[in-house]
């Protein structure tokens, strides 16, 4: 049986990881779906490239990755790149989370809020569940520097996502908000982390 073309076993790993690495892009770009789109395009078009090298060494994954995760570092740098995006729009494809507590949307936003680094960190940490040596490897950093900004960024998003609990309560004082928002933070912060608020996310 004739070995698979290059051409077919790149179709079949673009079929098999194009939707998660986009559902994992659109958090590393807190909800920017059309920028998620770019660097994703642009992940893949380098891979076929470099395919044939890429695919002996087995590296595909964390091959598209680095090239995701320094692309959007990039373009956050970028001068020419300075529109405002305070709550992005999110498009049907990416539904919010229908259950009751901590929403897409507002997951999306409290990630907004990260810098584009320490977001990074996170999402890799939390959302893609890989290790602080590998973390590390793809930001082109320390173990500490992710352990310090993944412990920074999620005490953040703790702390954001306990606010946007509270304000959900119907009929919530000021001072039950303030209240509530102290309670979920101290539970999340002995219980979960924010992996399973980034796991409600997306289905």
């Amino acid at each position: 049986m004739p070995r698979p073309s290059r051409d077919e076993e790149f179709s079949a790993f673009v079929r098999a990881r194009r939707m998660e690495l986009l559902r994992s892009a659109s958090l590393l770009t807190a909800g920017d779906v059309h920028l998620a789109e770019d660097l994703v395009q642009t992940a893949l078009a380098r891979l076929y490239v470099a395919w044939p090298k890429v695919r002996r060494s087995g590296s595909e994954g964390a091959y598209v990755w680095r090239i995701i995760v320094n692309a959007h570092i990039d373009e956050t740098r970028r001068a020419s790149r300075r529109r405002e995006r305070t709550m992005p729009a999110v498009p049907d494809v990416m539904a919010p989370d229908v259950r009751p507590g901590v929403y897409g949307a507002d997951v999306r936003a409290a990630l907004a809020a990260l810098p584009a680094g320490m977001r990074a960190a996170v999402v890799l940490r939390h959302w893609l569940d890989l290790s602080v040596e590998q973390t590390a490897e793809l930001l082109n950093c320390s173990e500490g520097t992710v352990k310090s900004q993944t412990a920074k960024g999620a005490a953040r998003l703790r702390q954001l996502l306990g606010a946007s609990r509270a304000s959900q309560e119907p009929g919530a004082s000021q001072e039950d908000s303030a209240s509530q928002e102290d309670s979920a933070s101290q539970e999340d912060s002995a219980s979960q982390g924010p992996s399973a608020s980034l796991e409600r996310s997306y289905p």
